[in-house]
């Protein structure tokens, strides 16, 4: 079924001594879905991997696969499977061996066996690869040796741990669009996990962003990259210009916000008068005139032009110093350096974001756990 769930993470804990890696999770991942887990190091997302996987235990709260509640099952028993950055391949088995590890320890046949390994082989474009040992093989071979000593055992849910990592650039792009088709192919459910933005944005069906221990948003790319929920998403996700200041009105949806450098219109809902919020604009909705514009009280200097290929961005200084980045095309025509101009954008293109950080939970922290 579409929206069927089929892990869940309800209300889970990660505590080592005096540090919270994972704080109050909850968690759904849909059957059939590439759902990525998507943050910097230490913010706890390759703990939460490893909790569903049954390689660490939870401090508190709990998790289940296929509705079933798993803390007390070995990994073996857990119907998931883990691809790790470092392969763990063994070093002295044949490709076809290590493939074929998981159904020798379950006792099949051995003609079963030689099917479904050069099934797997098919799958992952390794046909005729199957004499050779690992250290024959290139990152990108080994990588799909993982995934197809995964696959082989018909997992529910494959768990992947930043396993494109060890791989060069271009590499790693490609294996992006092959494990994606891969999953889209067989409809198992991949729980991901990695650092890298760009990954995320083109793998997923879904991203978690988690931070500090906190998953602060789970939505589509576009949702993540257009409607950031938070002013760390907002910088963390591409480029973004964040503008801080206060409420000064609201109606309906619109607020008028009080900056520094003068005043801007933006569109939100929940804000009241007086709020400290952000105000996040993508370089891209960015604009300019060379005359004031009607909401925004906003000037600034032309500082310099960065060639990026087929887009050029324009460093904008403000009155205060702070400098802010306008993205167009190569093509276009732009202000000269040191020319005078009035930034604005298209109200429904800025994001107005609660002010929120760490302090307020981690005081609840202190009180819950001492």
């Amino acid at each position: 079924m579409k929206d069927e769930i089929i892990v869940k993470v309800n209300q889970v804990n990660k505590i080592y001594g005096m540090n919270h890696v994972v704080k109050d999770l909850n968690l759904s991942v849909k059957q059939g879905e590439f759902l990525t887990l998507l943050g910097s190091s230490g913010c706890g997302k390759t703990t939460t991997l490893r909790m569903i996987a049954g390689f660490e235990e939870a401090t508190s709260g709990s998790i289940l696969v296929e509705g079933e509640p798993v803390e007390n099952k070995e990994p073996f028993e857990r119907n998931v499977n883990t691809v790790f950055q470092s392969y763990a391949l063994f070093p002295h088995m044949t490709i076809f061996d290590n493939i074929a590890y998981g159904l020798k320890v379950k006792k099949f046949k051995k003609s079963e066996i030689k099917e479904k390994v050069s099934q797997m082989l098919s799958l992952v474009q390794l046909e005729g690869f199957e004499k050779r040992y690992p250290r024959q093989l290139s990152g990108g071979q080994k990588q799909r040796v993982a995934i197809a000593r995964a696959l082989i055992n018909n997992p529910k849910v494959l768990l992947l741990d930043e396993p494109l990592g060890a791989l060069d650039l271009k590499l790693r792009k490609q294996m992006q669009l092959e494990l994606k088709e891969l999953q889209s192919r067989l409809g198992i459910t991949f729980l991901y996990v990695t650092h890298d933005q760009e990954e995320a944005l083109t793998m997923s069906d879904r991203i978690g962003i988690m931070h500090d221990g906190i998953l602060e948003q789970l939505a589509t790319p576009r949702e993540i990259y257009e409607k950031p929920a938070t002013r760390f998403i907002a910088t963390f996700i591409g480029e973004t210009n964040i503008f801080d200041g206060r409420i000064e009105t609201v109606e309906g949806d619109f607020a008028k916000v009080l900056l520094e450098n003068g005043s801007v219109i933006g569109k939100g809902e929940g804000f009241v008068k007086d709020e400290l919020i952000s105000v996040s604009i993508r370089p891209e909705k960015l604009k300019y005139s060379m005359e004031p514009v009607e909401g925004f009280e906003l000037n600034g200097y032309v500082k310099s032009y960065i060639y990026v290929g087929s887009v050029i961005k324009a460093i904008i200084v403000l009155p205060n110093g702070y400098e802010i980045k306008l993205e167009r095309l190569a093509s276009e025509l732009l202000p000269e350096i040191g020319s005078r101009v009035f930034p604005y954008w298209e109200v429904a293109d800025s994001v107005l974001i609660h002010s929120f950080d760490q302090t307020f939970y981690r005081a609840v922290e202190d009180i819950q756990y001492g």
